[in-house]
């Protein structure tokens, strides 16, 4: 009853994880700037503790498409500061296993859902001050169309954030995205962030440009056209120009948006520190891998015609024709904010390449120095 009556006096207070038999339960802002709410809590689940995974950081976040690339560095980044997560998940229990060492006991929840069932949407988000939606996909199938991932999903669940009193809702969309671009993906991502804007006006929404990492389908992708024996690119690679940016980054740079209590309703573009042309950025992939890098032109309407028969896997496309599109799209240079904004000085590709391209590499060279293959050309930011 003590520890009651001390949080009634808490002057701030955040919507937090319910204890066993209530429902709903809050934190304390104390510990984070985030989002405040008044109700009775118990002191066990107010911001205490030192900083660090076996603390209370008074986060308590729902991470929709935590399974994929991006979703285990933040699962990672938020549990590591002591936030309670819950984690909606539609695949099977066996691709959680890594997500679970990633917060101390009883952080993490893990929740079945149906992404086209608003009960369960509903119950995912009811008790969190944190909403990030990282749900997407490279590929369409015949169940969920780029429109159903990219703006009906994202409708339904900025909608019943809203509804359900989240303050901090974070939307995942991409620097290309455009309504005329020839990209079904980024086309669908443009409408994305318009009706996440109608539907919770102070939402924050990050727009990476191509996210390179240990399990990206980037730098793996280029990576694996060794097999081909040479590398397609329209154009040569020269009309396209990439400014990639590290998945730890963007990672950063969401954590620091939660805390951040300027942050609501703003845009952020996100790219790392350097640009390069296609041409230029594909061989110093193959220069990293000691690979011969056989690059060749190829027409988009016969790149497209080859590409459809990487799409009658029934499995996960290696390749897709709206792929081919997104990577010879240039990326765009936005005025919106950046990751400087928010405190994070971004990492060079050349820095982190090797961590996803040393096994690409033959044995006599799996040790060469990183400084002897030489660095990428770069144009003008």
């Amino acid at each position: 009853m003590a520890a009651l009556a001390r949080c009634a006096r808490a002057p701030r207070v955040l919507l937090a994880l319910p204890r066993a038999g209530s429902r709903v339960s809050a934190l304390s802002a104390s510990a984070s700037p985030v989002l405040q709410q008044h109700h009775h809590v118990h002191y066990a689940v107010l911001p205490h503790g030192r900083s660090g995974r076996s603390s209370v950081s008074g986060i308590v976040a729902t991470v929709f498409g935590a399974t994929g690339f991006l979703g285990r560095y933040i699962v990672n980044r938020l549990g590591r500061i002591g936030s309670h997560i819950i984690l909606p998940y539609r695949c099977d229990p066996y691709y959680l296993m890594y997500l679970r060492p990633m917060g101390d006991l009883g952080q993490i929840v893990f929740l079945e859902w149906d992404c086209k069932d608003k009960d369960t949407i509903q119950r995912a988000v009811e008790n969190s001050n944190v909403v990030i939606n990282l749900v997407g996909r490279d590929w369409e199938t015949k169940n969920f169309s780029f429109e159903d991932i990219y703006v009906n999903i994202p409708r339904d669940i900025a909608r019943i954030s809203r509804e359900a009193g989240v303050e901090k809702f974070i939307h995942i969309s991409h620097l290309n995205a455009d309504m005329n671009s020839p990209s079904k993906y980024l086309r669908n991502k443009a409408v994305g962030e318009m009706v996440v804007r109608e539907e919770f006006p102070d939402a924050i929404i990050m727009k990476p440009s191509e996210m390179f990492g240990r399990e990206d389908r980037f730098l793996n992708y280029y990576a694996n056209m060794r097999s081909f024996g040479g590398v397609p690119l329209i154009s040569f690679g020269k009309k396209t120009e990439k400014q990639p940016v590290y998945v730890v980054d963007v990672a950063k740079a969401i954590i620091n948006a939660i805390k951040d209590p300027d942050s609501k309703g703003k845009t952020y573009a996100l790219t790392g520190p350097h640009r390069y042309l296609l041409y230029d950025l594909v061989e110093y992939i193959f220069a990293l891998t000691y690979r011969p890098y056989n690059p060749y032109p190829l027409p988009r309407p016969i790149y497209h015609l080859i590409v459809r028969f990487s799409e009658m896997n029934p499995f996960k496309p290696w390749i897709t024709r709206d792929k081919v599109d997104r990577f010879h799209t240039t990326d765009k240079k936005l005025p919106d904010l950046a990751l400087e904004d928010l405190g994070i000085q971004p990492t060079q590709l050349e820095e982190k390449a090797i961590e996803v391209l040393r096994r690409y590499r033959r044995f006599r060279w799996l040790e060469a120095d990183v400084a002897e293959a030489k660095p990428a050309k770069t144009v003008p930011v």
